[in-house]
């Protein structure tokens, strides 16, 4: 798929998304730790989001991101009920690859802060090459 110059996506994109946590979403519930507080793979999840919501509404018709690295700090524990927001801002567009500065607070406190990374594809091609067996 080739992605034009012309589209909308240009550094500066941002969009933020917002989980209150609950038992669900804690570090025991989803097996990465056996304490009670937001859980590394759910922080991963919420800034993935942000990035999907920064980007989506500006690619073509028929495309879609799919993530292709992350690096990623969690820096503070949250416990449950309360609301932490991730933010993205698109730093980098080279062809189809985007850049994505993530930063997800709690109360004004940083939370976790990183970096992630997606490629552009066409979503029908990416799923029916998905599904053919290796």
């Amino acid at each position: 798929m080739q992605v034009q110059s012309d589209l909308a996506l240009t550094p500066g994109l941002s969009a933020r998304v917002e989980l209150t946590v609950t038992d669900a979403d804690t570090a025991e519930a989803v097996g990465s730790g056996d304490v009670p507080v937001l859980g590394t793979p759910r922080v991963l999840a919420l800034v993935e989001a942000a990035t999907v919501a920064a980007s989506a509404p500006h690619l073509p018709a028929g495309a879609t991101s799919v993530g292709t690295r992350v690096e990623l700090t969690h820096l503070a524990a949250t416990p449950v009920g309360r609301t932490v927001v991730a933010q993205a801002t698109l730093t980098t567009v080279d062809r189809r690859r985007l850049v994505f500065d993530v930063e997800v607070t709690e109360g004004g406190q940083r939370v976790a802060e990183g970096r992630v990374e997606r490629v552009v594809v066409d979503r029908q091609r990416f799923v029916e090459r998905a599904g053919r067996p290796s």
